[in-house]
């Protein structure tokens, strides 16, 4: 009974962990509202918060494989929600020629590719080093 349990447990604080990494990226964004845009159909924005979820359950995986407790996946969790608000600065900051929201909002989808693709590489790469 014991592993069943600990599947709930750790079920229910992933949810809780993406839930609390969307809200902090929904602060972020200044130039529109992440749900709104998806309900309006902006592919780019779907495609981007996509890559937001993936990239920290990656993080997640990686703690739950490594981890000796529930607490060490809420810290590694919390870790790779700050990493994945940091991957997203550094990435508008390197795209100087563009903004990356002001993009997103357009529904440039080659914009919302990289951003998935930025969101779930440095996913791996943050849950690796968790070993």
């Amino acid at each position: 009974m014991e592993p069943f349990v600990s599947t709930l447990i750790y079920f229910f604080v992933a949810i809780f962990i993406v839930l609390i990494g969307l809200i902090i990226f929904e602060l972020m964004t200044q130039k529109y509202k992440d749900w709104d845009e998806v309900l309006k159909g902006n592919h780019a924005v779907a495609l981007s918060i996509g890559g937001k979820i993936v990239g920290i359950c990656i993080v997640l995986a990686f703690s739950i494989y490594n981890s000796a407790n529930i607490i060490d996946t809420l810290i590694w969790g919390g870790v790779g929600i700050v990493l994945q608000m940091v991957a997203y600065l550094l990435f508008q900051l390197f795209t100087r020629n563009f903004s990356v929201e002001e993009q997103l909002q357009k529904g440039n989808i080659a914009v919302g590719i990289i951003s998935m693709s930025v969101s779930i590489g440095l996913g791996f790469v943050i849950g690796a080093s968790i070993t």
